[in-house]
């Protein structure tokens, strides 16, 4: 008989050990999907940090299953906590934002500052939506379990996040082909 596949070392190993090899290897996936979700760099850290502490303190039933799935969600859930918490958190209108000098090299910043300011117009459902989906490569059915929402609402959701974030970004293409999923020529 065949052992089955460890997510995380046995428990025989030290648990504070094996959190620590789980927290060095999912740290950097985190900080990222946490700058995407809330597009501060101090307040990603603070997010990974709070969600790598709720993570260990549930650290038995997390190691179980998947712990990055688990810490996501936890991040996630936080970013939203964090928003609902602090209400002073206004994001400014895409219009009133100050207009960056383009140079030869900061053609990629300019790319990403572009993404940032297009994410910053979508509810905070589209946005984990499209971060989880798009940005982290995760499968529909992934991202409906780490959000704890159905299949249908996270392609319905990104159907509609991803046609304003093209409208945001200037991507008006009428010769480009119609967008997968997409009936009759356009998305409803």
């Amino acid at each position: 008989m065949t052992e089955p596949l460890l997510l995380v070392p046995p428990h025989g190993r030290d648990r504070d050990t094996e959190f620590a090899a789980f927290m060095a290897s999912a740290a950097p996936a985190l900080a990222r999907t946490a700058w995407l979700l809330c597009g501060d760099v101090h307040q990603a850290d603070e997010l990974v940090q709070q969600a790598l502490v709720r993570t260990y303190l549930a650290w038995d039933r997390a190691r179980e299953r998947e712990p990055l799935a688990y810490a996501r969600r936890v991040l996630a859930n936080q970013r939203v906590s964090t928003w609902r918490r602090r209400r002073r958190e206004v994001l400014a209108a895409p219009d009133r934002l100050p207009e960056r000098g383009v140079d030869g090299g900061q053609a990629v910043h300019d790319d990403r500052d572009q993404l940032v300011r297009a994410l910053a117009l979508l509810t905070p459902r589209q946005r984990r939506v499209v971060v989880l989906r798009h940005l982290e490569g995760l499968t529909e059915k992934e991202v409906a379990d780490d959000l704890g929402i159905s299949v249908g609402t996270v392609k319905s959701t990104a159907s509609r996040a991803l046609r304003q974030l093209r409208e945001a970004m200037g991507d008006h293409d009428e010769d480009a082909p119609p967008a997968a999923g997409a009936r009759d020529g356009g998305v409803r």
